[in-house]
């Protein structure tokens, strides 16, 4: 199996076995069959958190299966569908998600387990949109929870350590349309003066900057048409770009959803990139920070300190936001957040050296990492900012005793307990 590697080709999986199921049923036969098993989606980690000793197992050629419940507004859909599949699926039928990440080509079910999120002050990660996931247990049995039960809140956001999750009830709600702009040239003191006036400006905002220069690079605005919020021709002094002008990394230009202002609808908007299109560079590596949005704007001035030597590795950093939520390892846990986003260069040496300096930097704001993005955070400095880890490791120890769904990245952060 040593040709199977992150999406990145970043890090390449050492677990002797793939088992690419086709069913529920091919996932519970490696389980049921005993040993150490380990969920993998469309592979957009940067780390060996998916990884294990054992046996690989991917959902993503499991049918999608989507059900819609338009009574209770939500759908149920198989967890290796990508969500820009989910998101065409739902516009077809006068449906929306709340929000979408960046990349419309990751997994919904890798995405949960590890609390990746969008934009928008308002804006959960996308998480908060679960309603219940079936999973398949350490007994080789399905289980379901649902929002409400005990234990809901400990499993969402639950990096694969509990089982494998196979189906998933979302929330839904009608579709909307989304107007994106992109703004060139904000001045960053309208960002460090007034951090939430900029990032709330609009139903979900992205800056994007390499530190060291000027002006902020690009600032994409996402206004959502049916709310009224009014979209300026000018914002803190800068005029609107026009046509399809945006560009986050050199060699992306072609594969953007930004379209000069052009209103359409959600599932093409409010990801950065095209589902049938390479997303982002490729060629990266990745990390996140996440900060309480109250301290945002001194980590940034903190951070813009060690402009020279983060942009020497970096291909560019992307700021975001986050509504506090009460998932037990969601990012956003109780805190509203700014997500502090770098995609490096393809080189590991210059990365892993400079993310000491960079999270020594952070620490003072109780920076927390992306579960499944590259840092250099230790156990002791995760459990610190973590409040809930210890309940998270607990909870995964009873319902998974004998460890089939430990691994060792999970073990290192003390996620689950070591085991020989």
């Amino acid at each position: 199996m040593s040709s199977t590697k992150t999406w990145a080709g970043t890090y390449t999986f050492t677990a002797p076995r793939l088992v690419e199921a086709q069913s529920i049923d091919d996932v519970r036969e490696p389980v049921a069959a005993g040993g150490r098993v380990r969920a993998l989606g469309t592979r957009h980690s940067f780390n060996d958190l998916a990884d294990t000793r054992g046996t690989l197992v991917t959902v993503t050629d499991i049918p999608a299966d989507p059900v819609l419940d338009e009574g209770a507004r939500t759908v149920t859909v198989g967890a290796g569908t990508r969500y820009g599949v989910l998101a065409t699926w739902l516009q077809d039928r006068g449906w929306a998600l709340h929000n979408l990440g960046s990349l419309p080509h990751i997994s919904i079910g890798g995405a949960i387990a590890t609390g990746t999120h969008g934009s928008g002050h308002g804006n959960g990660v996308l998480s908060t949109a679960v309603r219940a996931v079936t999973y398949v247990d350490a007994a080789g049995g399905l289980t379901t929870v649902t929002r409400g039960d005990a234990e809901f809140d400990g499993l969402v956001v639950g990096l694969g350590a509990y089982g494998i999750v196979v189906r998933v009830t979302l929330d839904v709600q009608p579709t909307f349309d989304v107007r994106q702009d992109v703004f060139h040239g904000l001045p960053w003191d309208a960002l460090l003066d007034d951090l939430d006036a900029l990032t709330g400006a609009a139903y979900s905002v992205s800056v994007f900057t390499t530190w060291d220069e000027p002006t902020l690079d690009q600032t994409w605005r996402k206004t959502r048409l049916d709310d009224g919020a009014p979209v300026p021709d000018r914002w803190y002094g800068v005029a609107a770009a026009t046509g399809s002008e945006g560009r986050i990394v050199a060699g992306s230009e072609d594969n953007l959803t930004t379209q000069g202002g052009v209103p359409g609808p959600w599932s093409q908007r409010l990801p950065h990139f095209r589902l049938d299109s390479t997303p982002s560079n490729g060629d990266e590596i990745q990390t996140e920070y996440f900060v309480d949005r109250r301290v945002a704007a001194d980590a940034l001035r903190a951070l813009r300190t060690r402009a020279p030597r983060i942009a020497r590795v970096l291909l560019v950093s992307e700021l975001r936001t986050a509504a506090a939520d009460g998932l037990w390892l969601s990012p956003a846990y109780e805190r509203d957040v700014l997500a502090i986003h770098f995609t490096w260069q393809n080189r590991p040496d210059a990365v892993r050296a400079l993310l000491p300096e960079i999270e020594a930097t952070l620490a003072p704001f109780d920076a927390r990492p992306h579960w499944g993005k590259f840092h250099g955070m230790s156990p002791q400095a995760v459990a610190r900012v973590t409040p809930r880890l210890d309940d998270a490791r607990a909870l995964f120890e009873r319902l998974d005793p004998e460890g089939v769904f430990s691994g060792p990245h999970l073990e290192r952060l003390g996620l689950r307990d070591r085991r020989a």
